[in-house]
């Protein structure tokens, strides 16, 4: 196709929000792949929320789900950033980007390659900088999140969240069983220790602590056990972070946006 996308980012759940969000700002083009259910719990900072809702605004940046590459292209060149199903990038077939992001976070390659386009970017562990990624971003909170990696790996996935007000485990809830999510509180409320915050068919969902309610899984989502579905931020004074892009994503969306950069004069993005 002559007329393409500059950059495509694979997923757009929060963090990879940010960073689509961010090279938006800076005038790419940018096409975000998403999965038929997407399952981010931060979803008012998040444009795969634009999948289930048809749009959807963040920051002063609206996000558009598209069924085609054309349908795609329409509605970028209205200043939009278009959401395509597509989890197997199979819109590559038609195209090759000058930059690839992966952003899905799921600790772990889902077929992303560094021969996808001229300069592949990925974020977290289960990518090696130089075999499956030209760069990777360090995404775990500390010293290094947002360092951006020419060889090596990430960190390893620990399992437990970065530490917020002295909580790290206890901010995120896992699915106490397998079914449907029935939610009975909303995102930017404050709940209590031991308030049921949601339900899964019959079995109760309990807050782990007393904080703003940061992310809840869609109601309706079917979930297996374990599965994340809830995060409680300790700071009740806090509630307005529930409705922007946080911290840690504009960290790693400036990482992102200086690796792009830093390749440039090799692969120029123009």
């Amino acid at each position: 196709m002559r007329e393409k996308f500059q950059i495509v980012v694979r997923g757009a759940g929060d963090i990879a929000t940010g960073t689509i969000h961010r090279l938006h700002r800076c005038g790419f083009s940018v096409l975000a792949l998403e999965t038929e259910r997407p399952s981010a719990i931060r979803r008012y900072v998040a444009f795969s929320e634009a999948v289930y809702e048809g749009s959807w605004t963040i920051e002063g940046v609206e996000a558009v789900r598209v069924e085609s590459l054309e349908d795609a292209l329409q509605w970028q060149r209205q200043g939009k950033v278009p959401v395509l199903i597509d989890p197997g990038c199979r819109c590559l077939e038609q195209f090759r980007p000058q930059v690839l992001v992966d952003g899905i976070l799921a600790k772990k390659n889902l077929g992303t390659r560094m021969d996808m386009a001229d300069t592949v970017i990925a974020l977290g562990p289960g990518f090696t900088a130089g075999v499956d990624a030209h760069l990777v971003i360090e995404t775990m909170r500390g010293h290094n999140l947002g360092r951006i990696l020419t060889e090596g790996t990430a960190l390893p996935n620990t399992g437990v969240p970065g530490v917020i007000a002295g909580y790290g485990k206890e901010r995120v809830i896992h699915a106490p069983a397998a079914g449907i999510m029935k939610n009975h509180s909303r995102i930017g409320e404050i709940v209590e220790k031991g308030q049921v915050i949601a339900s899964i068919d019959e079995v109760p969902v309990k807050a782990t602590l007393t904080g703003v309610l940061r992310g809840l899984l869609r109601d309706g989502y079917p979930v297996t056990e374990g599965f994340k579905i809830a995060d409680i931020d300790p700071r009740e004074s806090e509630q307005k972070n529930c409705f922007t892009i946080s911290d840690k994503a504009r960290c790693i969306a400036g990482s992102v946006l200086e690796g792009i950069l830093s390749r440039s004069e090799r692969t120029p993005v123009i």
